[in-house]
């Protein structure tokens, strides 16, 4: 598992590749419709992972995905609202990005602990 802190005024999907190349290469990345650029599922082929994505409207030709692999993904929803049930984290009391990324680390583990 690996997460890293960005500004609040960026796109989720700049970060795809820093994170990607922080853990092993997964078989199956779940993504929703921001995620969902040809860069990205370039690199997600180049590494034979499966980019469970659904496509954006503005595609001419949707990419087609695994609908019920799909489905798992509110399991990651739900791991972000857990994370925010701690105050500190969800009100972003730490001004230094090293202790908020400490309070979400300490988090996580004690999180996936229980």
């Amino acid at each position: 598992m690996a997460f890293s802190l960005s500004p609040g005024n960026h796109a989720d999907i700049s970060e795809a590749p820093e994170l990607l190349d922080k853990c092993p290469a997964p078989t199956r990345l779940l993504a929703d419709k921001g995620y969902d650029a040809n860069s990205l599922r370039d690199r997600l082929a180049a590494t034979e992972t499966e980019a469970v994505i659904p496509s954006t409207r503005s595609r001419k030709t949707p990419v087609p995905h695994d609908a019920e692999a799909y489905r798992d993904r509110n399991l990651i929803e739900r791991a972000f609202c857990r994370l925010k049930d701690w105050r500190r984290i969800a009100t972003r009391y730490d001004k230094l990005a090293i202790n908020f990324a400490s309070a979400v680390a300490i988090a996580a583990i004690i999180l996936w602990w229980i």
